[in-house]
């Protein structure tokens, strides 16, 4: 499976990915110069974003179909999805999680309080209204 930068046209697969794996959709459009894709064939069988922010990004919409899962690939979307922030001049990434943070642990996140994280991310869409309260935070210096 090849991982590539997301499109436009990519919109509506990564939306029926994200809503099938009950991951919020909000913002997810505003994101697609960030976002990774992966493709088996012609299909989009993940993704992952980054949102860049003054002190900090917020990876997001990791998502992998289950049928594709086992084989890395959330691994290397969340890389390439982090490789975009630290290419833009980003130290550190930040994201919030209700099911996956023994996955994103092994990425070397490691959980953090909310209030630890930079206004600037706490401003976005997750933090305000996509994710609950009671969702893990994360944080991942990218040196």
């Amino acid at each position: 499976m090849e991982i590539h930068f997301a499109e436009a046209r990519d919109l509506p697969a990564v939306r029926r990915l994200l809503e099938s794996q009950h991951l919020p959709l909000d913002g997810v459009d505003e994101h697609v110069s960030t976002m990774v894709v992966a493709r088996k064939g012609s299909e989009v069988v993940g993704a992952a974003a980054v949102e860049l922010y003054a002190d900090g990004a917020l990876l997001r919409s990791v998502v992998v179909d289950p049928a594709a899962r086992s084989q890395g690939l959330g691994h290397r979307l969340s890389e390439a999805a982090l490789g975009i922030a630290k290419a833009r001049g980003t130290h550190t990434a930040f994201l919030l999680t209700t099911t996956a943070e023994k996955f994103f642990l092994k990425l070397g996140f490691e959980p953090i309080v909310r209030d630890d994280v930079p206004v600037s991310v706490q401003a976005s869409v997750e933090f305000q209204s996509a994710c609950p309260a009671s969702a893990v935070v994360m944080r991942k210096r990218l040196v």
